[in-house]
């Protein structure tokens, strides 16, 4: 609401009084005889209607015989339409009459038709047409309202209907057209209502509970979007077809109210002293006066306001309005011309009104250049410099630039200038100089961003680095502008760290166009943005999202224009690495899904992190399925994921173990051969009889199962009589465990009696006697041939060797001179001998049997000493589980390798035998 106290008063209007011009009728009698106005015509009390010219020149006819009580002119037609009585009573005619045809001299009236609602005579209140002559209102003082629809000229093209019945007299009709829409607002004493008059049931919304007196609404200008308005005591309504719009608080009781070229005119009663003059007032206040007021409600101020004596009407017409008052008098208010309102608010440096008041005006462009020249001079004065070059930017076109450049050339205010430079540059109105001015004036502000527009309007050929620009414009905020710069010069990263970025914070980000601007871009530059930008848009375009990726890890090919994919080369393979892009899904396991399941079937050999991934999704649905079917389906799902040959076992087995997915659990054990973690398994779960399978399965390949089951049953306290036999029988079969072992382990148990393992002992102890037996013959055996050895080397070292072998046993040739004999036995033809051996003193057929045999023995007598020194390091040492470590590594905690009897049963000592055959060589050589 805005309160009148505060808006300017200002005397645009001059009062001047209308003086008599000698003519047939004069003003007084004009004035006592008339009670009706309107327009340019008047009503006679006699029933005569006048025409009044310009030049208050007189004109009339008979209308009616008795009087007539109202009139409306149509401003678009030449058509007056009229109330009044040709009898006495209440019988009001409607007649309207064509201004441009005559019969006898008088208008041609054109239709005659009673005003009556229903079948009750009523007076007339008020009247309304529209300016298409399709409609006409006419309000009765019993709150009737009666519309006469179609060409109301003629009594056959149209029909009257009651639109508005109530019990409050109608004050106020107006026609509003707004296309192809006609609405009539109706007022009321108490009310405000609309009617839609192009719907067939015509409609009709209660705006408001108050209303207004007679005479006290009016329609504004279609400029003013043709609002309804309510002169009430309080305050000034205005209304739109479907709601009520502002309101303004001029007080007063209202009289009068006038809507006249964007004016409001209101009359009312002055609650004031009557010994005070009122503004713009010469005359004398009598006991009660009226103030006229004329508001502009555009620009928020005051026109006019006087107080006049008793006035009988306002006349608006040929841009004034006609006052008459009932002590005689006709003043007419001329408004000023628009020249000598703005010198009036220049005077009092309103100069934001002033421009307001000329665009109301319609003031050409040289008087607004004009006005905001004075109004820049006047800031620049002032000292607001900001301001003034505002002022001065918008007389670019009609005011010499020279003008307001000498005044900003100050280093203090080159800032200023450069903005006025800028507006210059951008309507096309700089010379060189202004150019190479606005250059200068960049230096010197070391300011980028004022560079903004200026590059903006240059349509030319670029002379500026495109990326420094694009920044500027995106520190600066214009976002728009950087987006379009970097789109057209090719600037992909800038182009989407704007449009993701930048404009997310102003909510304005497309992230469909920025996806499909993605998706354009070649292999690279699209795989780069996609690892930057992909979470956001998975975030608001998940399914599009996970589309572009999908191309991206396959066969990447840059969505082109028709013309282009012809010449796109298909040769070359792009595909991104999908396993990079699953951080992207981050919050969007289904298009996680699909997206690993179709790499999955895409690729021959996925990345282990896809194929990981998956793992752990399907592993997750099936661990939160409730439904049997589904979860049975899902578990298939996974084993054959896991039967893949890209399985990554510790990852796999992490995953199902997490889950607690039995089957993967197992499955990937056995494919580990980790037999021991299967058995360990079922131990957890005490599946008894799982543990006795699984040690038939894998006791095979590892041996250790028997032994920890018989120790895991042994450790329950239930009854695993039957679970222990059966192990203990495997154990006997295959000699697993010492029979000490045994029955230390099934101490243990405190249900396991003697009996369980009687007959594991008794033939425990039966083999172990033939074991003993047969160890005593071997060593009997051993014992002969270690003599049978000892007798020969005896015989070797004290009797002669006759050699009789006839062939080489290199060649296989007959044996020729010279040759060299072994006391193994062995001889060879000498150039074999010295082609074929590796050592004079060794028979080249024996030697790697007894090179075997010698580093057997050293490597027991240097692990002998290392044992020995091991253990003297061990006890001097303050820290010995260093020193273990240490002999790990080297070897000293090895399993020793047992030397065995030789092929053919013979064995003995090889540094004699080595001995022996080395004094047979030399003897040989030295007899040849």
């Amino acid at each position: 609401m805005a309160a009148f106290l505060q808006w300017r008063r200002f005397v645009f209007f001059d009062k001047e009084t209308v003086k008599d011009t000698g003519h047939s009728l004069t003003v007084n009698s004009l004035i006592s005889c008339f009670r009706v106005f309107f327009n340019s015509c008047c009503a006679h009390m006699d029933g005569q209607i006048w025409f009044i010219t310009r030049s208050l020149q007189l004109t009339s006819f008979q209308a009616y015989k008795l009087r007539v009580t109202h009139l409306y002119q149509l401003k678009q037609h030449s058509i007056l339409v009229s109330v009044g009585q040709d009898e006495h009573g209440i019988n009001p005619l409607v007649k309207v009459w064509n201004t441009d045809k005559r019969d006898s001299g008088s208008p041609l009236c054109t239709r005659i038709f009673p005003a009556i609602p229903g079948n009750k005579p009523t007076e007339v209140s008020c009247l309304s047409v529209h300016e298409n002559l399709n409609f006409m209102a006419i309000g009765f003082t019993d709150g009737s309202v009666v519309l006469t629809k179609g060409d109301i000229t003629r009594d056959r093209h149209s029909k009257t209907l009651t639109l508005h019945e109530g019990y409050c007299p109608v004050t106020g009709l107006a026609f509003r057209q707004a296309g192809k829409v006609t609405h009539l607002f109706v007022a009321t004493l108490e009310k405000v209502q609309c009617y839609t008059l192009s719907v067939k049931e015509y409609p009709r919304l209660e705006l408001d509970t108050h209303g207004c007196a007679l005479r006290c609404s009016a329609l504004t200008d279609p400029s003013q979007d043709s609002q309804f308005i309510v002169a009430g005591d309080e305050c000034v309504y205005l209304y739109q077809p479907d709601e009520r719009g502002p309101c303004f608080a001029f007080e007063g009781h209202k009289i009068l109210a006038h809507w006249h070229r964007g004016y409001l005119l209101l009359l009312t009663r002055d609650t004031k002293s009557p010994n005070k003059p009122d503004f713009g007032s010469r005359e004398t206040s009598p006991t009660e006066k009226q103030i006229l007021t004329i508001y502009d409600l555009d620009n928020k101020f005051i026109a006019y306001s006087a107080a006049f004596d008793d006035i009988i009407d306002v006349l608006a017409e040929w841009g004034s309005f006609y006052v008459l008052t009932r002590d005689g008098n006709m003043y007419m208010l001329q408004e000023k011309d628009t020249q000598t309102k703005l010198e009036m608010l220049f005077k009092k440096n309103l100069f934001v009104m002033a421009i307001n008041l000329a665009k109301s005006q319609h003031l050409d462009n040289d008087g607004l250049s004009e006005i905001f020249r004075q109004y820049g001079d006047h800031l620049y004065i002032k000292g607001d410099h900001d301001g003034a070059i505002q002022q001065y930017i918008r007389t670019i076109g009609k005011l010499e630039p020279s003008y307001v450049i000498r005044k900003f050339l100050d280093a203090q205010r080159i800032h200023n200038l450069t903005a006025y430079l800028q507006a210059l540059h951008r309507q096309c109105l700089a010379n060189a100089d202004h150019t190479t001015l606005l250059l200068n004036c960049y230096t010197k502000l070391k300011d980028s961003s004022k560079l903004e527009e200026f590059i903006k309007s240059s349509e030319s050929e670029v002379r500026f680095d495109v990326e420094i620009a694009i920044k500027v414009l995106r520190q600066a905020g214009y976002h728009s502008h950087a987006v379009f710069l970097a789109e057209k010069h090719l600037h992909h990263e800038w182009y989407l760290k704007i449009q993701l970025e930048d404009l997310k914070a102003r909510r304005a980000v497309n992230y469909q166009e920025a996806l499909r601007y993605i998706g354009r871009l070649p292999f690279e530059q699209a795989e780069t943005n996609m690892k930057r930008y992909g979470k956001t848009l998975m975030h608001h375009v998940p399914e599009s999202t996970t589309v572009l990726l999908k191309r991206l890890c396959t066969d990447y090919q840059p969505c082109q224009d028709s013309t282009d994919r012809d010449s796109l080369d298909r040769t070359a393979l792009n595909k991104a690495s999908s396993e990079e892009f699953i951080p992207i899904f981050a919050n969007n396991p289904r298009e996680l899904r699909a997206f690993l399941e179709h790499m999955i079937e895409e690729e021959q050999s996925p990345p282990q992190g896809v194929y990981d991934t998956l793992l752990e999704l399907r592993l997750q649905d099936w661990a939160h399925e409730r439904d049997p079917e589904r979860k049975k389906g899902l578990q298939e799902a996974a084993l054959l994921l896991l039967r893949r040959e890209n399985t990554v076992f510790d990852k796999a087995l992490v995953l199902c173990q997490m889950h607690n997915f039995k089957e993967g659990v197992l499955y990937l054990y056995e494919k580990g051969k980790l037999y021991q973690q299967i058995m360990h398994y079922h131990m957890q779960n005490e599946e008894y009889s799982k543990v006795v399978e699984a040690c038939k399965t894998y006791g095979d390949k590892e041996v250790c199962l028997w032994e920890q089951a018989l120790g895991y049953f042994a450790r329950k306290e239930e009854d695993c009589k039957a679970y222990i036999s059966e192990v203990l029988q495997h154990i006997d079969q295959n000699n697993l465990m010492p029979p000490l072992l045994v029955v230390q382990t099934l101490a243990h148990n405190s249900t396991a009696t003697l009996s369980v393992i009687k007959d594991y002992l008794i033939n425990k102890l039966q083999r172990e006697g033939q074991q003993i037996e047969e160890d005593e013959r071997k060593i009997r055996q051993y014992r002969e041939e270690t003599a049978h050895l000892r007798s020969e080397i005896q015989e070797l070292r004290n009797s002669a060797k006759i050699f009789q072998k006839t062939k080489c046993s290199m060649c296989n040739s007959p044996l020729e001179l010279p040759s060299v004999h072994f006391l193994c036995g062995h001889s060879f033809h000498q150039h074999c001998f010295e082609s074929y051996a590796e050592s004079e003193a060794e028979c080249p057929t024996c030697t790697p049997e007894n090179r075997k045999v010698m580093d057997m023995l050293r490597a027991q007598d240097q692990k002998r000493d290392l044992h020995d020194h091991f253990n003297r390091q061990l006890r001097s040492s303050n820290d010995g589980f260093s020193v273990v470590a240490d002999y790990f590594g080297r070897g000293v905690f090895n399993k020793l390798t047992l030397i065995t009897d030789p092929p053919g049963g013979k064995a003995g000592p090889g540094s004699l035998e080595a001995d022996l055959q080395r004094d047979l060589l030399i003897h040989t050589k030295r007899n040849v």
